[in-house]
């Protein structure tokens, strides 16, 4: 098995955050996948930000203020 590493983006209400996961790829399975704790990494990064937990989500990864430019 080898395992990669990329970004995944988060989008909740008017932040983003920016992740880096890791990816596995094995070879007799669909891949690549995450492993379950890097799932619930992204989980708790979305659910920080839905809070307004800015502190803990900027623990795990970049995190981004959106602002709109028009309407």
């Amino acid at each position: 098995m080898s395992t990669s590493r990329t970004t995944k983006l988060i989008h909740e209400g008017q932040y983003a955050a920016e992740i880096e996961v890791e990816l596995s790829q094995d070879d007799g399975a669909w891949g690549p996948y995450l492993s379950l704790s890097e799932a619930r990494k992204l989980d708790e990064v979305r659910q920080a930000l839905k809070r307004g937990d800015l502190k803990s989500a900027a623990a795990l990864g970049r995190i981004y203020s959106l602002t709109p430019i028009a309407s």
